[in-house]
């Protein structure tokens, strides 16, 4: 399993390329992957993109299917949502570059720069603003560390 840690900042190009940053290229050698497809979706919840290797993304989707009726109506626009504009990407052998759908890009503010952040089991893609913006401040972590320590 890839542990993905760090932050890292890239430029989009003209034709909506980003490079992936070595630091996550990295972790994905370390830890063995050899598929280098990776999955990225919206994030349901914050205006950012989120990045899966693809057999997380496998894993994680069949932990969420197997708790889904396909014929319960609610279950079904859960699904529907959950995997509405998923695309799956490699990054280019020359450079690494992702080239992911602007629509995708714009839907979380993206303009010229993005951030990568590293967050475990997947990584995120920001428009700097909105990821400051998505930060909760000192005192709301110190209390949300305190309700987990009970």
């Amino acid at each position: 399993m890839v542990n993905f840690l760090g932050k890292a900042y890239s430029k989009v190009d003209d034709k909506g390329r980003i490079v992936f940053p070595a630091v996550f290229k990295n972790a994905m050698y370390a830890a063995g992957v050899t598929d280098m497809r990776l999955l990225i979706k919206k994030d349901v919840y914050t205006n950012c993109l989120e990045v899966y290797t693809y057999a997380e993304w496998e894993r994680q989707s069949e932990e969420i299917r197997s708790k889904l009726n396909p014929l319960n109506k609610a279950h079904a626009a859960l699904w529907r949502k959950y995997t509405d504009g998923c695309v799956e990407v490699t990054p280019d052998e020359r450079l690494g570059r992702l080239s992911i759908p602007k629509k995708l890009l714009e839907e979380i503010g993206v303009t010229k720069e993005v951030v990568f952040a590293g967050m475990g089991f997947k990584i995120e893609i920001w428009a700097e603003e909105e990821r400051k913006a998505a930060l909760i401040s000192n005192e709301e972590f110190e209390s949300i560390a305190e309700g987990l320590s009970k």
